[in-house]
Order: structure tokens, then C-alpha cells, then sequence
């Protein structure tokens, strides 16, 4: 694990566990608060039975996910028992939206944060010793972006550097506004300055996030200024982005990309559903026209570009025709990949008070076919490659075989390949021979060997 925060001189206070859910930027703020702790003196730990303080960061962005934290909650409770000055803390959506909740069913819960409350922790802590009780922040910032805090990651490939908080789009669906608040963007010096404090630590992907990460703006300039100038940082070898909202991408965002050429291929491009009354009603601000178009328009600028997507089925009032007109667009565009979900009400949204809310066996009815239509749809995106050579980043060992490597293209597809003298972080070119589910299989290919190249 590599620590920004060097506290070699510290004397050890304790040791701290996070358990983080859901979507990278929580990844994101969970290493925001290791690096609070480290900076005060507390190291990390991955054995429950020997922390001091246990932070689970949750997600609320689905009821699933609520019930995941639940449960997770209630099977590690004993430990509060058995240690009862152990610091018990829930961060994140969760704790935003279900603060009543939890402090009701949950008792144990000693701290309760929302997401722009993470800086009172050290303070928080320090109070605790002198007394006891409950401890809730779920206040929401108009400022809040966490500039000047440096992250502890755990050692990897990829860095996930959060660029703004909130959302301004209010998607009828999304309870993303009332648990991160309005939109806000960090300052590009500080988050230029965290990719090469990255670097430096030896990773070698940057993976810029957002709520929507396009829709960056400060008086230094927009998402394509931004994203040019990460492109520059030496050492970087490979840069991506998401999630994007499609209102906000433009012509520049898609120059800046194909003129770097450490700034991946690839597009993650929610659609949500392909009928134009669903769009409207879920508020997503364009029309199914507007997306293919846009869609025709990425692949005109960047031509091997990878597109992928996150669709919901079973939105309140989604007819069977309407259902249909997203299948339609998936056999348009062909997504690479695809993240596909049944649509979950969430409280205090506009879409849980609809009164034609989807039956859940229908809704799973609809899923399936919507994931079995994806699966050859990935399998064909995949077999286009069959036969040319890809820049593969070598990640980890396969789990197929200690003899392996997994790597990923600038496409985000998964490549299994022989070990030969690479090492991880390299990039080596591929020539895919074989696809099967969701990777793709090939051979190392030596500068002298090259037939053709794939950027």
C-alpha cells in the first residue's frame, strides 16, 4: 500500500478498517479518509478482530445495495460487543439518506457521515475519548471538494481521482443530488497535482471521476482543458473518465481524445432506455435520435473507439414497446459492454411516486433478455478484434492460470495472455486470437513480429 500522507515519525494510535460499496467515487472518498487517518497517526488493517475503527461506506444508489450494508452491518455488530470501545461508523449515501434509519435499527452505529462531512473525522475521533453517544453529520456542502487531501490507495494500476461532487441533472430516477448535493468542481491545479503525486507513486492508469464528469468547469476552463492537461502529466500512461453525461459531450471533449494517445479509446455512454417518452420522464434532457447521432459522431472522431453503457429496464410506465425500442438501440450501436439494471424507486425521488410502477417479475423478465442480448453483443464486439494486434496494460496473473497474464485494452475489454518478460503496468502489443463471454484471448507479438496495429 502506498500512503501520500508520510507519517513514519507517528506513534500508532490504532488500527482502521474501511469496507467501501458501491460506485468508484466511493473507492475514491474511502482512500480520501485512509489518508485522514494515516496523517493522524492510525494504520491500516484488514482483519476485522484487530481494528479500533471500522468505517463502512455505502451506497444507497439501488435498495439492493441498502440491503447489502444492512446485513453487513448486523453480522459484524459483535465485535462491538466484545470490544465496546471500538469506533463504529457508517460514511457515505447511506448514512445521507437512511440517518433516521440507522440510528433507530442500529445502535451499535457510533458515527454517521455524509459525504461532504469526511474532514470532521479526525476532530470526531479525538471528541469520542472524552465522551460517549452518537455522533451525526450529514450536512450538504455548496463547497465541499476536498482539495489539499491526499488519498491512500492501495497499491495497483489504476489511480481513481475524484474531479467534482453532486449532480445538477436530477434524473427522476437518482437519488445522486439529495445524498452528494449541487455540483461542484476541485480547482485543476489541486487535481493535476494529485495525478502526479500518482505517478510518482507508481501508478501508471488515471481514472478521472465525476457524478458527470464532463459537466467539469472552473475559471480555469472545462472537461476537454482538464483532460488535456492530465494527458500531459509525465508518466501517464493511460487516462479514462467516467461517467460522462451525454448532453454535455461536444466536439472538443472528442478532439482532445484523439489527439492524445494515452487517453483511451473508449466511451462510457449511459443510455438508460431508447424511448423518447421514458427519456423525458426519467429527465435525461435528449432524445433517442440525439443519442445515436452522438454515437455516430464519437465514432467519426475516434474510429476503434469502445462504447459502453448503463441501461435501466422496468422504468415506471415502460411499456413492452417501449422496452422494445431499447433493444432496438443496443442492435443499433453495439455496445462493447454494458451495465444493465432493474429500475429500483428510490425515496424522495420524482420517479417513486409514479402510480404506474412496473411489476417485479416482468421487470426481471425484461433484465434477462436485456443481458442475454448484451452477452452477443459483447461476444461480437470482441470477435471484431480477432486477428489484429491490441495495446494491452498488463494488470494482474490471470486466475486462469499462474502462467498468464490479465490485461485490459484501451477499450476496457479483459485480454488473457502467456507470461513472457513482461511486467505489470507494461503496455505490449497483443494479437488476439480467440473470444470467449466477456475476454479475449492472444499471443504476445514482439516489435519485429508486428503484422498490424490497433491503436
Amino acid at each position: 500500500m502506498y500512503n501520500s500522507n508520510n507519517n513514519n515519525n507517528l506513534q500508532e494510535k490504532g488500527k482502521f478498517l474501511i469496507e467501501t460499496f458501491g460506485c468508484q467515487m466511493n473507492v475514491a472518498d474511502s482512500e480520501l479518509v485512509a489518508g485522514m487517518l494515516q496523517k493522524c497517526g492510525y494504520s491500516e488493517t484488514r482483519d476485522l478482530n484487530q481494528a479500533d475503527i471500522i468505517f463502512m461506506n455505502t451506497c444507497a444508489i439501488r435498495e439492493k445495495a441498502e440491503e447489502t450494508v444492512h446485513h453487513r452491518l448486523d453480522s459484524i455488530q459483535h465485535l462491538k460487543k466484545r470490544k465496546p470501545e471500538m469506533i463504529f461508523g457508517v460514511l457515505g449515501c447511506m448514512a445521507q439518506n437512511l440517518k433516521d434509519d440507522l440510528l433507530e435499527s442500529k445502535p451499535y452505529v457510533d458515527i454517521i457521515l455524509g459525504p461532504d462531512s469526511y474532514r470532521r473525522i479526525p476532530e470526531i475521533i479525538n471528541n469520542r475519548k472524552k465522551q460517549n453517544g452518537h455522533e451525526v453529520d450529514t450536512r450538504l456542502s455548496k463547497y465541499e471538494v476536498y482539495d489539499n487531501l491526499m488519498p491512500s490507495r492501495q497499491d495497483g494500476v489504476n489511480a481513481f481521482v475524484s474531479i467534482s461532487r453532486g449532480c445538477d441533472k436530477f434524473c427522476t430516477f437518482c437519488i445522486v443530488p439529495f445524498t452528494r448535493g449541487r455540483e461542484r468542481s476541485r480547482s485543476n491545479e489541486s487535481i493535476i497535482r494529485e495525478v502526479q503525486d500518482a505517478v510518482k507513486n507508481g501508478f501508471a492508469e488515471i481514472t478521472l471521476l465525476g457524478q458527470n464528469v464532463n459537466s467539469y468547469r472552473t475559471e480555469e476552463g472545462k472537461f476537454p482543458h482538464l483532460l488535456e492537461g492530465v494527458a500531459m502529466v509525465p508518466g501517464v500512461k493511460r487516462i479514462r473518465y467516467m461517467s460522462p453525461h451525454p448532453q454535455d459531450m461536444d466536439d472538443h471533449l472528442l478532439q482532445v481524445m484523439s489527439e492524445h494517445k494515452n487517453i483511451c479509446n473508449h466511451v462510457h455512454l449511459p443510455l438508460q432506455a431508447g424511448s423518447d417518452r421514458i427519456l423525458k420522464r426519467m429527465n435525461r434532457t435528449y432524445t433517442k435520435t440525439e443519442f445515436l447521432n452522438l454515437v455516430d459522431t464519437i465514432r467519426d472522431y475516434i474510429p476503434n473507439c469502445s462504447i459502453s453503457t448503463d441501461i435501466i429496464v422496468g422504468f415506471p410506465g415502460e411499456t413492452n414497446v417501449e422496452y422494445e425500442e431499447t433493444l432496438e438501440v443496443m442492435n443499433k450501436v453495439i455496445f462493447d459492454r454494458a451495465f444493465m439494471f432493474k429500475y429500483s424507486p428510490r425515496p424522495g425521488t420524482k420517479a417513486a411516486e409514479y402510480s404506474d410502477q412496473i411489476d417485479e417479475v416482468i421487470k426481471q423478465k425484461r433484465l434477462t433478455r436485456l443481458i442475454d442480448l448484451q452477452q452477443t453483443h459483447t461476444l461480437k464486439a470482441n470477435q471484431r478484434h480477432i486477428g489484429k494486434v491490441l495495446k494491452v496494460m498488463v494488470e494482474k496473473e490471470s486466475k486462469k492460470s499462474p502462467q498468464q497474464w490479465s490485461g485490459r485494452t484501451e477499450g476496457n475489454m479483459g485480454v488473457i495472455f502467456d507470461k513472457n518478460d513482461e511486467q505489470i503496468k507494461d503496455i505490449v502489443d497483443i494479437l488476439i486470437q480467440d473470444a470467449q463471454g466477456v475476454s479475449m484471448f492472444g499471443n504476445r507479438v514482439l516489435e519485429k513480429e508486428m503484422i498490424h496495429e490497433v491503436n
